[in-house]
């Protein structure tokens, strides 16, 4: 495998508190790992050289939470809630439907140009869950095709009670046969949490389906606190959760419980601004030491958006983050919420994941919303991230 120098870096972000920002930089990398960061001017020969030309350069982006596997269009649901209907979790439906008829070749095709519209604005690492199958063949499905693209890949057969299932019967298929069949295409189990909607689960329900999610040798996530006030980020702490992702609606003890904890809030604004919903507090987290995350929620109904740069513009603008916390969130802070150290941060023995900028500084992916100035680097030797 040959080596390669990116040089002539602006700036560079690492989220490496040894490496820190550095300017005039380069990187060198071999066999997909990180062998050197420093300046320019002092980097060891590689048999292959990219000058970037000045242009900053960040860690990839890692977008922890998407909704990547489906077919069919939700446009008119967005426009729906532009006039003002509230979101439930129940136009969920009519993605499942769309997804059951769709073959494999066309929910292949569709992930793919997914996943490729994600590298081209700079996300290297992506997070794929189920979740609109909700049969035991579909969602199977759904997580086998996920699997080809991701490593991280999420089991969310709990993410609605579909249409004239009996609560506690779909419960139990999703604790028994479901996982059964889903839990060796998959790293995660996820459950939607919400007793606000009466689509999504209650805590107790909740709680039955992480913990044979656990039994089954799967980690933990939880979608949790989006649409009201919950158990979700109290269960999601308890149960020791990578990441509990919403958290919209907070009480002082859920702050606590997730300053006291090892679970990752994981934010996604792009929801916020699809369903004109009040922005997670994320000056309140961090400044209660909690980790804190950005992520896309790309999705067919909340978020049809997958650009991590758009994700870290509202956290500036709408959250109180600066443009450094709101990088560091859809970076390190997310690669923390997929319990991943190689990568969100460039290092010597990391993951050579590089996000180049068309502009001088990281500044200007919150200066500069929507114009396309992010795109990831193509270093890998793979193709699964």
């Amino acid at each position: 495998m040959s080596s390669v120098v990116v040089t002539a870096i602006g700036e560079l972000t690492t989220h490496d508190p040894e490496l820190g920002t550095l300017h005039g930089a380069a990187v060198v990398a071999e066999a997909g790992a990180i062998t050197w960061v420093g300046p320019a001017a002092h980097a060891p020969a590689a048999d292959r050289r990219i000058d970037v030309g000045g242009r900053a350069v960040v860690p990839g982006f890692v977008d922890s939470h998407t909704h990547l596997v489906f077919a069919g269009d939700r446009a008119a649901e967005f426009a729906a809630r532009m006039r003002g209907e509230r979101y439930d979790g129940g136009g969920i439906a009519s993605t499942v439907a769309g997804t059951r008829a769709a073959d494999d070749a066309t929910l292949r095709a569709l992930l793919a140009a997914r996943v490729a519209e994600c590298r081209a604005q700079g996300t290297t690492t992506v997070e794929i869950k189920s979740g609109y199958g909700l049969t035991v063949a579909d969602e199977e499905r759904a997580l086998r095709l996920a699997s080809e693209v991701t490593s991280e890949v999420t089991f969310l057969g709990a993410h609605v009670v579909p249409a004239g299932a009996a609560r506690d019967d779909y419960v139990a298929l999703v604790t028994g046969p479901m996982l059964a069949a889903c839990a060796r295409h998959a790293r995660w189990i996820d459950v939607f949490c919400e007793p606000a909607s009466p689509h999504a689960f209650d805590g107790d329900e909740a709680r039955a389906v992480l913990d044979a999610g656990r039994t089954a040798g799967l980690e933990l996530r939880v979608h949790g606190n989006q649409l009201g006030p919950g158990p979700g980020v109290a269960l999601a702490v308890e149960l020791g959760a990578a990441s509990v992702d919403h958290c919209t609606y907070l009480t002082d003890a859920d702050v606590d419980a997730l300053a006291g904890g090892d679970t990752v809030a994981t934010l996604l604004p792009g929801v916020e601004f699809s369903t004109r919903s009040p922005y997670p507090d994320a000056r309140r987290l961090l400044d209660a030491g909690v980790a804190v995350a950005l992520a896309s929620d790309c999705n067919p109904g909340t978020c049809a958006s997958s650009s991590i740069p758009l994700m870290i513009a509202l956290a500036v603008r709408e959250m109180d983050l600066t443009p450094a916390e709101a990088l560091y969130a859809a970076t390190a802070g997310a690669a923390r919420a997929l319990r991943r150290t190689d990568v969100g941060v460039l290092a010597p023995g990391n993951r050579a994941d590089l996000t180049v900028i068309d502009a001088p500084s990281h500044l200007h992916l919150a200066y500069r919303p929507g114009v396309p100035l992010a795109h990831a680097l193509d270093l890998m030797p793979d193709a699964r991230r």
